[in-house]
């Protein structure tokens, strides 16, 4: 990439979402130094060289101990007594084979670090950081600290005295459509109500199509002050010629500078940004900590040991001294104070995966700000910690002795933890569910911190049913150009066991839902200690979160979008479920916008997608049926009458109207219907609603949202116009299995033969002007044609050899002509709209529905998750203890707060909560299993409810409603032969509980009941 200056959008594809080719070509420009190979630099190498920078230079005097083995995941222990860079160099080398990674020792000279751009230290001491933040300084060289000391981590950053930032947040400009703009001193500018206009103050706009006051449609960004949700003030206007009407206004993203101090003048003045609004007061200690343990380790040669009350003491008279020397001291409450200065002593030795993880990702998004200016950078310190994952009783649990080295891979955690805790996580049982770039990085650190790596009951089961492509090896970095096509989970589960192969994993390429309740059983979960979720996909996440309810498991819920990232803690009874408050869906955008009256890029790329499903993939779907489904007829006559005429014309247009039977009928055909969206439908729409059309209300059709049409004229020698022809006839032909010839000139030797069929618009043809016209309309159907297509279709075997080809949707293959065609139906429909058009990059992107993603949030995001596991394998069952989190890099920006309790109901005085249910056992002492009207027996006389209504899913087995005889029918049968004659399906082999809803006749009974628990074996 540094050689082309090209950027590999194949392999870039998600990551280029978030930065952009511009950021990304700075830093294929970019040479960055990190220095120190232990867990927390070889996290931030590892981030940086997926990033994509021109080179790496790793920098370790020092050979790998066995400590370094609890975070460093390229050590192993065949390394120990290795230099950490040259043992770790081959494994960042193939993270990127664009990056160049080369390893360096000895003294960091003036010399060395004038080569680079960006210098990162990790393990270093303060006088080598001042010094080098020095030369760095004077030399307009970007410079980063990072540091983590057990449960605590510390970032600063310097990016000179003048550091441009080109795009503050990455967030798309702003647009908002125009209602009017007054003429005064300032101009007022009011948008259209439909939405807020999501302008701030000190915002830059630019006018586009603004009527009236033209002046603006040419003016330089102008800077706004907001008034209010729908207006915002501008420029003086009152000298413009006219009040403006309509148009749009659209932010832009104006260049900041920024000024940062040298380490020595902001270790005297910090500037600390907030990690964690409930714990400020805590990080300007932290600012001294840091402090005293440099000079802790000046005075002694080392770090204070663990739990060594001895040691502790002197780390805190070093802070009291260093605090009264500072230029706003913090007022020290010895007892409080010296408790957390001891928690920092305790644990400074330690070396913890999800720390490093949480610090490296953060610090490897700096450096990324530092090569490009695009993102807000650090100003300057970032302190955070995680000491709510200390024991609350540590007296007895962690002293020196359980605290002390053990001589194994796992030293950095049990100084922290002690010995037990670490036998604790051996043990546990855990489902990770999904193995893409979440995944990835939980199994890594599954792995360091010795999650499931004893042998008497530890395990680590992990499912993903996809595949590894290209485009995942940017972010998902246990998977290597050779790993391409194979599946993901049992590829993840092998790196991470070379990481530490005493773990236990066992890898499956199932989907989870109902479909694979047999694997994942009741014994499944019942043997669980919890589940981590790396999904990306509401509805799985629903699911798992259902089934952990069910069985009262933890789950480790989390999710990334770009530079943000966000993880939930659910802990049986005590915090809410995910599904409590899950995001609203997309409600898609309205039908007749997309048909008739688009006005955003959205609109148009959405319709192409449309266009696909409509051409290339359902139209062949029924046809199959059609020709090969002896009931397809059956099941499509018991839809409504209009269903019905519409799937019958898409089936005799498919075998009769449109069946091509050479290559040059699919480029007629694509010619056709090119017309036909393009200048036809266009011609009819004006027909109806000319451009001066005045709607009964006297105002303007054709304002606001809807803007005008004009028809398209076929061009061939217009690339756009040919790409539509080249990429539709191809998959025309496709789905005909008709052999294609995409040759350019000899398309267009056959479109000069093709003979387009004269339109003229006709009066009375209904166009919907919203959807809700469009739904009255709805059961207008045409009964002589639906007459006629019943006859024309009612023998299939006319039609026999004949196969068609459904095309499947497939964004990231470059090569099957599928982006090509969505892109160039979008663009030529946003020509008719005179909407600005999409690249292919920013059509697939939208059109793809891909979330962008970069390595550096999943790192992040992955860090807190396990930052959660510590608590909960602790035992941990207070709220207070966990720390629900919202991050964006971007900004950057960090939130946390305690989760959400579980809201309490109630049924009699009970409280009952999402996790409460009413637990049945179906069979009798004698070996029966009890009837309806035993079930309803059993809640009258152990819980005096009078259940009047019962449902299990969908199914209605009990309604008061009913007729006597029906109802009586219902009481007699057994619970399990109710469900499958209402059901009319068996209950599978591996079920052992039912799940059943209920409701009451009581006054109360809107209050709604726990569900039912139903144990039929």
């Amino acid at each position: 990439m540094s050689d082309t200056h090209t950027i590999d959008e194949g392999l870039y594809s998600r990551q280029l979402y978030v930065l952009g080719h511009e950021a990304m070509t700075k830093m294929a420009h970019s040479d960055v130094l990190i220095s120190g190979m232990r867990g927390l630099g070889v996290e931030i190498a590892k981030n940086v060289a997926l990033g994509g920078v021109r080179s790496v230079v790793i920098h370790d005097d020092q050979n790998a101990e066995w400590q370094d083995l609890s975070s460093q995941f390229f050590l192993k222990e065949g390394d120990i007594g290795k230099n950490r860079a040259l043992a770790s160099q081959m494994h960042l080398s193939e993270l990127n084979n664009y990056v160049h990674v080369l390893t360096q020792s000895g003294e960091l000279s003036e010399d060395l670090l004038s080569k680079f751009d960006v210098v990162v230290l990790t393990n270093s001491s303060l006088d080598e950081q001042l010094r080098i933040g020095s030369f760095c300084h004077s030399n307009n060289i970007k410079f980063i600290v990072a540091d983590t000391k057990g449960l605590i981590g510390q970032l600063f950053c310097d990016f000179g005295e003048e550091f441009i930032v080109y795009d503050s947040d990455g967030e798309q400009p702003i647009s908002a459509m125009v209602l009017n703009i007054t003429k005064g001193s300032p101009g007022i500018v009011t948008c259209l109500d439909e939405h807020s206009h999501g302008f701030q103050n000190g915002d830059y706009v630019t006018f586009s199509e603004v009527k009236g006051m033209t002046e603006l449609n040419q003016c330089s960004p102008m800077e706004i002050k907001v008034l209010d949700r729908y207006s915002f003030s501008i420029c003086d206007t009152s000298s413009f010629s006219d009040i403006g009407t309509g148009g749009y206004v659209t932010e832009v993203k104006m260049p900041k500078k920024y000024s940062f101090k040298p380490l020595e003048e902001a270790l005297k003045e910090p500037n600390i940004i907030p990690s964690d609004f409930g714990k400020i007061e805590r990080h300007q200690c932290l600012h001294i900590a840091f402090q005293a343990l440099h000079q802790f380790v000046k005075e002694n040669g080392r770090l204070p040991g663990p739990r060594n009350e001895t040691d502790a003491r002197k780390l805190f008279t070093i802070a009291k001294a260093i605090n009264a020397d500072a230029l706003v001291p913090v007022e020290m409450d010895d007892s409080f104070h010296e408790d957390l200065f001891s928690k920092v002593a305790y644990m400074a030795v330690g070396d913890l995966i999800p720390m490093n993880a949480v610090i490296g990702g953060i610090a490897a998004q700096e450096v990324m700000k530092a090569c490009t200016g695009k993102f807000t950078p650090l100003r300057q310190w970032l302190y955070f910690d995680a000491l709510e994952c200390l024991p609350l009783e540590t007296n007895d649990i962690l002293n020196e002795e359980t605290c002390a080295p053990r001589g194994c891979r796992y030293d950095g955690q049990i100084a922290v933890f002690g010995a037990d805790f670490q036998k604790k996580l051996g043990k546990q049982k855990y489902f990770l569910v999904g193995a893409g770039a979440i995944g990835c990085e939980l199994l890594k650190n599954f792995a360091m911190i010795g999650l499931a790596t004893k042998e008497d009951g530890g395990c680590i089961t992990v499912t993903d049913m996809d595949s590894i492509e290209r485009s995942n090896l940017n972010r998902q970095f246990l998977f290597r150009d050779r790993d391409v096509s194979k599946p993901k989970s049992d590829t993840a589960a092998i790196a991470a066991k070379q990481m530490n192969p005493h773990i236990h994993i066992v890898s499956h390429q199932n989907r989870v839902g109902e479909e694979t309740e047999h694997i994942y059983n009741d014994e499944f979960f019942t043997e669980l200690d919890g589940v981590a979720n790396a999904l990306d996909n509401v509805e799985a996440r629903m699911y798992m979160d259902g089934r952990c309810v069910f069985y009262g498991k933890p789950l480790l819920e989390s999710g990334t979008l770009g530079t943000k990232g966000n993880t939930q803690v659910i802990l049986p009874f005590l915090t809410e479920s995910y599904g409590t408050n899950r995001d609203p869906t997309d409600m898609g955008f309205p039908m007749c916008t997309l048909k008739h009256f688009p006005n955003a890029i959205e609109h148009t790329l959405q319709w192409a997608r449309d266009e696909f499903e409509g051409l290339f993939k359902q139209p062949a779907v029924c046809v199959e049926q059609y020709l090969r489904d002896n009931n397809f007829k059956e099941r499509i006559l018991q839809q409504s009458d209009l269903q019905t005429l519409n799937t019958l014309e898409t089936i005799y247009n498919t075998l009769v109207t449109d069946r091509p039977t050479y290559w040059a009928d699919c480029v007629r055909w694509a010619r056709n219907h090119f017309q036909i969206l393009y200048q036809n439908n266009i011609r009819q729409l004006l027909h109806n609603f000319p451009p001066d059309h005045v709607t009964s209300s006297g105002v303007q059709f054709w304002s606001g949202p809807k803007r005008c049409p004009k028809p398209l004229d076929f061009d061939a020698n217009n690339i756009l116009h040919l790409d539509y022809i080249v990429t539709t006839a191809k998959l025309f032909a496709e789905t005909y299995g008709i052999q294609w010839d995409t040759d350019r000139a000899s398309i267009i030797n056959i479109l000069s033969e093709v003979k387009v069929s004269k339109f003229t618009p006709r009066s009375g043809v209904k166009i919907h002007v919203d959807d809700k016209e469009m739904q009255d309309d709805a059961e207008s159907v045409d009964e002589d044609r639906l007459q006629e297509l019943k006859t024309k279709l009612s023998d299939a075997s006319v039609f026999q050899g004949i196969h068609m080809h459904p095309i499947d949707f497939e964004k990231d293959d470059d090569t099957n002509y599928h982006m090509g065609f969505i892109t160039a139906a979008s663009n030529l429909r946003a020509e008719n709209y005179s909407i600005p058009p999409a690249d292919r990059h920013k059509s697939k992107l939208i059109a793809g529905k891909i979330i962008p993603a970069i390595a550096t949030t999943t790192a992040v995001v992955s860090g807190l998750v396990c930052l959660h596991l510590y608590n909960i394998v602790q035992g941990q069952k207070t709220i207070k203890r966990f720390r629900n989190g919202f991050i964006n890099l971007a900004i950057p920006f960090f939130a946390f707060s305690e989760p959400l309790a579980a809201k309490s109901n109630l049924y009699h005085d009970i409280e009952w909560t999402v996790w409460d249910s009413f637990k049945v056992q179906g069979r009798k002492p004698n070996g029966d299993e009890m009837t309806l009207q035993e079930f309803l027996d059993h809640f009258k006389r152990e819980h005096k409810l009078d259940v009047s209504i019962v449902t299990h899913g969908n199914a209605l087995l009990l309604a008061p409603f009913w007729v006597e005889e029906k109802q009586r029918q219902h009481l007699t049968q057994r619970m399990t032969e109710l469900v499958r004659s209402v059901t009319k399906n068996e209950i599978p082999s591996h079920v052992k509980v039912l799940k059943f809803e209920i409701d009451c006749s009581t006054d109360d009974a809107d209050m709604g009941r726990p569900p039912v628990h139903y144990w039929i074996s």
